[in-house]
């Protein structure tokens, strides 16, 4: 072989190894793409899957976990700092974590075993001390490693707790829960909703569950609808509030009871009937505003007093309106002006307000009303008009004869005076305040002022002891010495009610000293005019 051919040969062989090798890096770079394109993506996946739950704490604040661990701190839900929150959802499972936390940072490292979840098995808590305060928590779930869980198991399991809570919650509710589809039919109902059921049902219960009862439609846009529906089960009837609210095209149902407060209501009808019947048979006026002073409630009296037209009563006036239409009416004194009047029953309306307030309304006709404002709750207030015009007209007349007697008395010549059986004053005539002047209020007072102004003898003990005796039963007379020294008889006469009444007459004869009166009673004979006197007690 010559020199051309062996340099061939060798080029030959050269670039077939060259193309066996490009051929081979091209396939082997080929493979890797593929690879690299492939692994990443899935291996992503699956860290993300199976990645923990870990917290990263400092001074209480997280300041980095993993994704499953926001996603539990987030469900937690709450407000305030990262570690009371994540406290309130470890404590109850780990029942010694409150007591083993303090330790972390002597010990450096503690692992809890907690209690079994209503969803998963056991769960285990890592806490670590890292230095620089910060601490590492980890929550694993034992069952879920290794399994080929693909869900986060602390959200899972804290997403099942939630529901047991909420079906809990709403199978001990006495309400009934269920809800409707777009055609009325129920398709889930709450424990007490099948209880009764059950109850009402012969047999066995079908599906789709019966109605039990005709609760409100919800409108959309409407917001929640409320109604109030009887539910008669062997001849009981219970009443319930009935709430529908609706959520796209179904409807959900709430039915609260009611029976205690439809009794109540009950209750309050019968008794506001038995108050108008009562407030009906009434011959006064009332009139009831509310805290806005609007009338609420007035009886038939008050129209037969005021002369106002139910119309316009039944239409809910105003206080001032009222008042207003008395005027009117003539029904109200006659004031001077508008302006006064006015302010009179702005005073009026205050004192009925703050207090029991009773004023008297003289009437253009003659007549007289008693006008009587009383508070009530809630700042309501009432009034009752009361005619008292026989009232008023006999105590006029009885004034009037009263003071007929006064100046009947006053013009005789006697003085008179009358005790009550306690002693004090009832009355006295003109005649006795000139001979005595004014007299105290009691007797003994009086007695005390006869010593200080005239001379005490036997005529006076009897007088005294006349008027001190509540024994005597018969009229008892005597004389004595008068503030001036005249001879004064008296007559002291008992009246009923253990009343006495007390007379002094002057004698023909004055003047009289208490030297006369001395002599008098040592020689009768001297004093013929004492004689002359029938039934006379002593002589002073």
């Amino acid at each position: 072989m010559n020199i051309h051919g062996a340099v061939f040969l060798v080029v030959t062989v050269l670039c077939g190894t060259l193309s066996v090798l490009l051929a081979v890096g091209l396939i082997r770079l080929w493979d890797g793409r593929r690879a690299g394109r492939g692994r990443p993506a899935s291996a992503d996946a699956l860290e993300g899957r199976i990645q923990p739950t870990v917290f990263l704490f400092r001074d209480e604040r997280v300041v980095d976990a993993t994704p499953p661990a926001r996603t539990l701190l987030e469900r937690i839900g709450g407000s305030g700092d990262d570690w009371p929150r994540l406290m309130k959802w470890i404590g109850p499972r780990f029942p010694d974590v409150l007591d083993r936390m303090p330790q972390l940072a002597r010990i450096g490292r503690i692992e809890l075993t907690g209690e079994q979840g209503h969803g998963s098995a056991a769960l285990r808590l890592v806490a670590e001390d890292l230095g620089d305060q910060l601490w590492r928590l980890t929550i694993t779930d034992p069952a879920a490693e290794h399994s080929g869980i693909v869900v986060d198991a602390m959200s899972l399991q804290a997403m099942e707790e939630e529901l047991h809570l909420l079906r809990g919650a709403l199978d001990q509710t006495p309400m009934l829960v269920w809800r409707l589809d777009a055609e009325d039919r129920v398709t889930w109902a709450n424990a007490a909703y099948l209880r009764r059921a059950e109850a009402r049902s012969e047999g066995a219960l079908g599906w789709p569950l019966p109605r039990l009862l005709d609760a409100p439609k919800s409108v959309p846009g409407a917001g929640t609808a409320t109604r109030r529906a009887a539910l008669e089960d062997h001849g009981i009837v219970s009443w319930y509030d009935c709430h529908s609210h609706r959520m796209g095209d179904e409807v959900m149902m709430f039915a609260l009871p009611a029976d205690a407060a439809v009794r109540a209501e009950r209750s309050l009808r019968e008794f506001v009937q038995t108050l108008t019947k009562t407030f009906a048979d009434l011959p006064i006026g009332l009139a009831i505003f509310d805290q806005q002073r609007n009338l609420q409630l007035f009886n038939p009296a008050l129209i037969d007093l005021t002369g106002l037209p139910t119309g316009f009563l039944t239409a809910r006036p105003t206080l001032f309106d009222f008042l207003d239409q008395l005027r009117e009416q003539r029904m109200v004194p006659e004031p001077k002006d508008y302006r006064s009047w006015r302010h009179h029953m702005a005073s009026l309306e205050n004192a009925a307000a703050t207090g029991h307030h009773v004023e008297t309304w003289s009437l253009p006709g003659g007549q007289t009303y008693r006008v009587t404002g009383r508070p009530h709750p809630d700042g309501a207030v009432a009034f009752l008009f009361e005619n008292i015009t026989s009232e008023m007209s006999l105590t006029r007349k009885f004034r009037a004869e009263l003071l007929l007697g006064a100046h009947v008395l006053d013009g005789l010549e006697d003085a008179l005076a009358v005790f009550a059986g306690t002693g004090q004053l009832v009355l006295s005539n003109n005649a006795y305040r000139l001979l005595w002047g004014t007299p105290p209020g009691n007797l003994a007072d009086i007695i005390a002022g006869w010593e200080g102004v005239t001379a005490v003898g036997p005529g006076f003990a009897a007088l005294r002891d006349a008027l001190l005796d509540a024994h005597d039963a018969a009229p008892v007379s005597g004389a004595m010495a008068g503030p001036k020294g005249q001879l004064l008889g008296w007559t002291v006469t008992p009246l009923s009610g253990g009343r006495k009444m007390l007379r002094f007459r002057a004698a023909s004869v004055q003047p009289f000293t208490s030297t006369h009166a001395m002599v008098a009673a040592e020689h009768d004979d001297t004093m013929p005019q004492i004689r002359a006197m029938p039934n006379v007690i002593g002589a002073d």
